[in-house]
């Protein structure tokens, strides 16, 4: 069931999609949030695994299927018989970018290389997104995000300094390589209207992890400094970190810029410390870190979170709740700005869901309509092809769709 949007900014372009679980699709969730139209290749019979995953209804259904596979057209087709292969490559000669996060070489022992895609399509772009490449000594290996968090630092970073490393709440890996392959895929497009040829964009996890690390790389290299697990703050940047409040809950306050703490000495009461020698500047606070926490929490726990909350914006003071989904769907802000949306399925399931981003004024991108079902589209795509009735059937009979 279709959402009505105006055209995005990719309307126009069309995506293939192979490969499964997240880092890969992604990417063409991403795409397909932009306008693109998405073509979702799956397996005849169980499909993307993602469409069993996660929490679900009453009825056994998915509920991160509909958030990952919005805005996408599902076919089924056998990749790995000749007649799923040749079905495969006239969708290719017809697209614009091909998103695939199989092992590499994958794509080549099905006959589908890009040397081979591009004999007859030159200007297909192809996104291949892996754990560590597709090339060097490890390529060959299974990659997973949680593998990619660990190899590009990220995973060492996260936790408690007393304990083992810890792992984000979501699959942060998975979803930084697809972003950046979408980074990638934009980019290619642009050479594409000057070279008019298609080329292939490699985004590892690993790779994708590591470029979020800010400069731990550069201190080791420079200083020999190796950034350690340090909870819920980071060192020498302060104050930043979550405050208890009188009502059992609790705020981030974010005041580590000199000016602005400042501000927050004075809301306080203590305009005396904006002028302290252990707190006056950036350097003399990260110094101080940890008493500065514990003036800052005795201070905060005096007053419930509306009330402190009031006090912080007044003053030009970053501070905010440390949200739950129950509290984004009561936020007058993600309201206004309809940060989250309603749409449904072709079942006429409704289901809410976070919105697109970022937002484009002319050329927004939406959420049109929630995860297809299973095949859902496979007849009209191939009939877009030049499929007749008969050739569709036997591919049907056949097993390949």
């Amino acid at each position: 069931m279709t959402t009505e949007h105006p055209p995005g900014a990719l309307a126009g372009i069309r995506v293939v999609e192979m490969g499964q679980l997240i880092a890969g699709p992604f990417c063409g969730q991403l795409l397909g949030d932009l306008g693109a139209d998405v073509v979702k290749v799956e397996s005849p019979g169980a499909g993307d695994p993602m469409r069993q995953w996660g929490q679900t209804t009453a009825d056994g259904d998915s509920l991160t299927w509909p958030v990952i596979a919005r805005n996408k057209r599902s076919i089924t087709l056998d990749l790995r018989v000749e007649a799923g292969q040749e079905v495969a490559r006239r969708l290719l000669d017809q697209s614009d970018i091909l998103v695939e996060n199989f092992r590499p070489g994958t794509l080549e022992r099905w006959n589908l290389s890009p040397e081979r895609l591009w004999e007859t399509n030159p200007g297909l772009i192809i996104v291949r997104v892996t754990g560590y490449g597709q090339t060097g000594p490890y390529a060959p290996r299974a990659g997973y995000g949680s593998i990619g968090e660990a190899m590009g630092g990220l995973r060492y970073l996260t936790g408690e300094a007393d304990r083992p490393p810890s792992r984000a709440g979501i699959s942060i890996g998975d979803s930084l390589a697809g972003t950046y392959a979408t980074i990638g895929a934009l980019a290619a497009l642009n050479a594409r209207a000057t070279t008019g040829r298609g080329q292939i964009v490699d985004s590892a996890i690993y790779e994708a992890v590591l470029a979020m690390m800010e400069a731990s790389v550069t201190e080791w290299d420079a200083i020999g400094h190796q950034r350690e697990r340090t909870g819920s703050i980071l060192p020498k940047i302060a104050p930043s970190n979550v405050y208890p409040t009188a009502d059992d809950s609790s705020i981030l306050i974010g005041a580590n810029q000199d000016t602005v703490f400042r501000r927050l000495a004075s809301v306080m009461g203590r305009p005396e410390l904006g002028t302290d020698p252990r707190y006056a500047t950036h350097h003399a606070r990260g110094e101080h870190q940890q008493e500065l926490d514990e003036l800052i929490a005795g201070w905060s726990a005096g007053y419930g979170t509306d009330e402190l909350l009031e006090l912080l914006h007044a003053g030009g003071v970053p501070a905010g709740r440390v949200y739950r989904a129950a509290d984004m769907f009561a936020d007058e802000h993600f309201a206004a700005r309809n940060a989250i949306v309603r749409t449904r399925n072709d079942r006429g399931q409704e289901f809410a869901m976070q919105n697109v981003a970022p937002r484009l004024s002319a050329t927004p991108g939406g959420v049109r309509w929630a995860g297809p079902r299973l095949g859902e589209h496979t007849d009209d795509v191939l009939t877009d092809l030049g499929y007749d009735a008969a050739g569709i059937e036997k591919l049907h009979s056949d097993a390949v769709i």
